[in-house]
């Protein structure tokens, strides 16, 4: 595993990446941090005040904690047979996490502490959502995907849950499966991947932060190949950092929404740790990470760093 090709050319062949795709600009990520030699579904990625990592393995429920500079890595809790999917920090230090549930009517956010000792919930399973991913905004309220539907049945949305947490108002339904949502620097504008039909989404937001304008939404980008976009993040550029899920790598869109980088994991080359879920920048720099899988193969579970284009935004999470 982690051997490079010396041509760079290898990773941009027609049958490695769409012809519309392979001309942008590109680098190749390196090998981080194995997380372990076994296939774990990891997603997630967020940085604590301490400058530590948070993230979680799907399908074993687990919340990891990577204790840095050492990176030693601590289980701090698990949830097992909820599937959480996302991790946020709270302004007050809480671990809120997305749980798909059983990826039905049965999902639900709740918050940790640190520690993983002290739980509550947020959003409950009695609201009938599949909750993929959340972004908070300055209010200290919160955006979530609600991942349902299908390509041709968009049964999903996205939702805004007010900052004393008793109000959840749609912001946007008939989705098929949304899966990332950022939001733009300026909290203005809401960024939104809808998997099942490979689109990027782009919605204005007016004050009340759950009001979309007239002529205020569209779509900039359309994806291509199977499974399609997954988790995403944005830089204080208002670049937007996109997985695509089976396809060992991630996009990059600037705040215009215009595809203008690709990062590649290394291993794709040969089919391999194509389960990119979730780029995420390291606080106060420009270094991306990404975690990836290798699903049935032998690669294991993995975190890669790679170079962004602007530095980490901070409102994502209030550091």
């Amino acid at each position: 595993m982690h051997k490079k090709s010396k041509n760079l050319e290898d990773w941009l062949r027609a049958d490695q990446l769409p012809v519309s795709e392979k001309d942008l600009p590109t680098q190749i990520a390196e090998p981080w941090f194995c997380v372990s030699e076994k296939q774990l579904q990891l997603e997630g990625l967020c940085f604590d005040r301490e400058g530590n990592l948070y993230f979680v393995e799907v399908f074993g429920g687990t919340i990891f904690k990577l204790v840095l500079p050492d990176k030693k890595l601590i289980k701090i809790a698990e949830l097992s047979g909820e599937n959480p999917a996302a991790i946020k920090i709270h302004r007050d230090g809480r671990l809120f996490v997305a749980c798909l549930g059983n990826f039905k009517d049965s999902g639900f956010v709740i918050a940790l502490s640190p520690d993983g000792k002290e739980q509550s919930i947020i959003v409950g399973k009695e609201q009938h959502f599949v909750i993929d991913d959340l972004v908070f905004d300055q209010k200290g309220g919160f955006y979530f995907t609600d991942f349902k539907g299908y390509s041709c049945e968009p049964a999903g949305g996205v939702y805004y849950v007010s900052p004393d947490y008793q109000q959840i108002t749609k912001v946007m339904g008939n989705l098929a499966v949304p899966n990332g949502v950022a939001l733009a620097p300026e909290q203005n504008a809401l960024w939104v991947t809808e998997m099942s039909n490979n689109r990027l989404h782009y919605w204005a937001l007016e004050e009340d932060g759950v009001t979309i304008p007239a002529f205020g939404s569209s779509v900039p980008y359309h994806f291509t190949g199977l499974e399609g976009p997954d988790s995403c993040c944005i830089d204080d550029e208002g670049n937007l950092y996109v997985a695509m899920y089976m396809q060992g790598r991630v996009l990059v869109f600037n705040s215009s929404g215009y595809p203008v980088h690709q990062v590649l994991l290394p291993e794709r080359l040969n089919h391999q740790m194509l389960r990119s879920t979730h780029p995420m920048l390291i606080p106060e720099t420009s270094e991306l990470l990404i975690c990836s899988n290798d699903g049935e193969g032998e690669g294991g579970s993995w975190i890669y760093k790679a170079q962004a284009l602007g530095k980490a935004h901070k409102s994502y999470q209030f550091l």
